[in-house]
């Protein structure tokens, strides 16, 4: 397969309703509101595409990228703390429930789990939803470079165990530092590739 990043992205647009089907394979970002989904995308990417802001809950739509007509990025709402209302959320949940188990193109979900904190019990629900829906996942422990350099491995091996994932399946990832940026960029370009 050709090298897959840094990439040229493209905004394919932003959906509340229904994502329209693609002939490409989909990754998708998954994680709770200000985990640095929008972050990582972008330093993946190499390109700054998705808006990024401190405000949790910024991300209201499933944003879709294309990346050069091979694959397409998938960007969903954060889940746990928004400033929306019951009604936006729910919504929001039977989008993001209905695209993750009709979409046969999903190659990847990228589960964001911020590092600094114990298991959640919202990262959790979601990491079962996908096991149930039997979709392949890539873990990556944001925002590693708060923590200090000699505790990173184990906070890390601890959020995977945790969350009853294999430890390679879990990345310690910085978007700031670039930190687990190239292991990122082999996980997804490998997930496609086949």
């Amino acid at each position: 397969m050709k090298r897959l990043f840094p990439a040229r992205a493209t905004f394919v647009g932003s959906f509340v309703d229904q994502v329209p089907f693609s002939g490409l394979p989909d990754v998708v970002f998954a994680g709770r509101s200000n985990v640095g989904k929008s972050s990582a995308i972008n330093v993946i990417v190499g390109q700054a595409i998705a808006r990024t802001s401190s405000t949790p809950g910024r991300t209201q739509a499933v944003n879709v990228f294309d990346l050069e007509g091979r694959i397409r990025l998938v960007d969903l709402p954060g889940y746990g703390y928004a400033k929306v209302s019951k009604s936006m959320r729910d919504d929001w949940r039977k989008l993001i429930g209905g695209y993750l188990s009709e979409r046969p193109q999903i190659k990847l979900v990228v589960a964001l789990i911020d590092a600094r904190h114990p298991a959640q019990e919202l990262d959790a629900t979601l990491l079962r939803q996908l096991g149930e829906l039997d979709l392949p996942v890539l873990g990556l422990a944001t925002k590693v470079d708060d923590i200090p350099r000699p505790k990173r491995a184990g906070v890390v091996a601890a959020l995977a165990a945790a969350h009853g994932l294999p430890a390679d399946a879990v990345i310690p990832f910085s978007s700031t530092e670039k930190i687990g940026l190239d292991e990122a960029r082999e996980a997804i370009a490998w997930s496609v590739s086949g």
